[in-house]
């Protein structure tokens, strides 16, 4: 399927590794040119390099805190009218809410809610305007199921989601759509973090820890950047303008809800 995106400009966060990673590959296989950021610039900028590589078209990277107000003006400079916005941040670390203070908080609602919510207001007229644009916001499921030790993500990205709610219905009359991605256990950096922790707690190796999540998702795997990137494209493409103020779960089968 040609999604009809091919010469569009998309700004894509935390589009080094993982996730991010994945969305900006399949974005660049459309013809779709990208201004990747992260924080670190060695990887970053080999990821930039690999994907115009590999897709031939214009990448640009701006290595930066997108958190910050200069981090956001220097990837906003670099694409200042972009079509697609794929916003994404890392999650806070998990732990216990008794232990963590205001700074804690913030920090949170920095990565998981303000700074996606700045972004979109600084491209979301222009995207009215010219009566073309997608916002594809990279949550979490654990959104749609709040995991105890992630405290923080659940409730700084569940405040980015209800503030989408609202937006999206705003926008899409002009073809402007605002989705949300909740992706589960895809096979990450983060992932393997996650699972390294787990495993020094539970007094098990890390191979052992690894099984027993692959073999608690309903389907037996992780899932793969790529397959991830696919689903982004889309909702990114042409023909997803009826889709908004959507959450599409991602996880293998794991939520165990019928809604």
């Amino acid at each position: 399927m040609d999604l009809g995106i091919a010469g569009r400009k998309a700004i894509v966060c935390a589009g080094s590794k993982g996730l991010g990673r994945g969305c900006a590959m399949a974005l660049a296989r459309e013809g779709v040119e990208l201004v990747l950021n992260a924080r670190n610039a060695r990887q970053l900028e080999q990821t930039a390099s690999e994907i115009a590589a590999q897709s031939g078209v214009k990448v640009v990277s701006v290595a930066s805190d997108i958190t910050t107000a200069a981090g956001r003006d220097a990837v906003l400079s670099a694409c200042p009218a972009p079509d697609i916005l794929i916003n994404n941040a890392g999650g806070p670390p998990p732990g216990d809410f008794r232990d963590w203070t205001r700074d804690d908080w913030f920090a949170a609602l920095d990565a998981n809610m303000l700074t996606p919510i700045e972004l979109i207001k600084a491209v979301v007229d222009g995207m009215i305007e010219q009566r073309f644009g997608r916002i594809v916001n990279i949550t979490s499921s654990a959104v749609k199921a709040p995991i105890s030790i992630l405290g923080l993500s659940n409730g700084a990205r569940s405040g980015l989601t209800g503030f989408v709610a609202g937006l999206a219905r705003e926008t899409v009359r002009y073809n402007v759509t605002v989705n949300n991605l909740l992706p589960g256990a895809f096979d990450t950096d983060r992932l393997r973090a996650t699972i390294t922790n787990a495993a020094s707690k539970a007094g098990c190796s890390v191979d052992e820890m690894t099984r027993q999540r692959r073999e608690g998702t309903p389907a037996g795997r992780f899932g793969q950047i790529e397959e991830f990137g696919h689903a982004c494209a889309f909702l990114c493409s042409a023909h997803a303008g009826y889709i908004s103020g959507q959450n599409l779960l991602i996880d293998g089968g794991a939520y165990p809800g019928t809604f």
